[in-house]
């Protein structure tokens, strides 16, 4: 048997976390200064809400101790561990975990410490983890799941639009003429996550629907399995969450489709009214 943990960042529903017994390690976010917290549930209309409103947000890390608190009873109880973390594209997550593995695993050489860098975020990175935990049910030994999800992580597409550039700006992602014009203009843009878990600008949209199509036909395009699971994640925009939903469905998807509200670590970093489509394709 083996443990499989993530970070909060795989923005997977806690009745999953449940179900497939999921160790999720947290990265923190601040509201005006104040650490959010999300023990109890996170409330994404309130927190959306209040960033719409002019709130200041700010993530961080955990520290080390962290990752040894989680992984050392699993390791202990003599458990194995597969951390499945958050883009080293966009955090220094999964360097940290590395590290905390390195230093685990000559304390406990007869265990199996891996960490895989899903080169995603939120459901992009959270499909990996179900896609591990189910396949750890079926009887899949560690170095087989492992394995396969490491090759998942490589066919995994990530594309989302915005609503609004600023957040984006602010991030560094764009430049801040180009989003000053963008918005004055309605331009709503469509990013991709590249092989390397960063996030690049490829189409630019004028008006929302536009930019909710573009979503729906990159996955026409793309999608190697019509019939496998999809993620989709909004920050609080529901609405147009169901639109591409719908448009998924017109393009020939038959899976399921998990949505989701956007968790506020990478959240908070899109802004308001992003949605996000994760689905497999062919190799990034």
């Amino acid at each position: 048997m083996f443990q499989i943990f993530t970070d909060l960042a795989a923005n997977i529903p806690q009745e999953l976390v449940d179900r497939w017994h999921i160790g999720i390690v947290p990265i923190y976010c601040e509201v005006d200064g104040k650490r959010l917290d999300v023990s109890q549930g996170f409330d994404g209309p309130a927190f959306y809400a209040a960033m719409r409103a002019g709130a200041k947000t700010r993530t961080s890390m955990p520290a080390p101790a962290v990752f040894t608190d989680a992984f050392r009873p699993a390791l202990e109880r003599g458990e194995d561990v597969l951390y499945i973390g958050m883009s080293s594209g966009i955090s220094g997550t999964v360097g940290l975990a590395r590290t905390v593995a390195a230093e685990l695993g000559e304390e406990f050489p007869d265990r199996k410490l891996v960490v895989i860098d899903t080169k995603a975020a939120s459901l992009g990175e959270g499909l990996e983890v179900l896609f591990a935990a189910e396949e750890r049910e079926k009887g899949a030994d560690f170095d087989d799941v492992a394995a396969r999800t490491q090759d998942k992580c490589d066919h995994m597409f990530q594309i989302f639009t915005v609503e609004d550039l600023e957040y984006l700006r602010r991030g560094g992602r764009l430049h801040s003429a180009v989003a000053v014009v963008g918005n004055m203009l309605n331009v709503k843009p469509v990013l991709f996550g590249d092989q390397d878990g960063h996030i690049v600008l490829r189409h630019m949209n004028v008006g929302r629907r536009r930019s909710l199509d573009t979503l729906a036909a990159k996955y026409k395009e793309f999608c190697a399995d019509k019939s496998a699971p999809v993620g989709l994640a909004h920050c609080d925009s529901p609405k147009d969450a169901a639109v591409v939903v719908q448009k998924l469905r017109d393009a020939g998807c038959t899976g399921e489709v998990l949505t989701v509200c956007y968790e506020p670590v990478t959240g908070s970093h899109v802004g308001p009214g992003t949605v996000a489509l994760f689905f497999y394709g062919p190799k990034r």
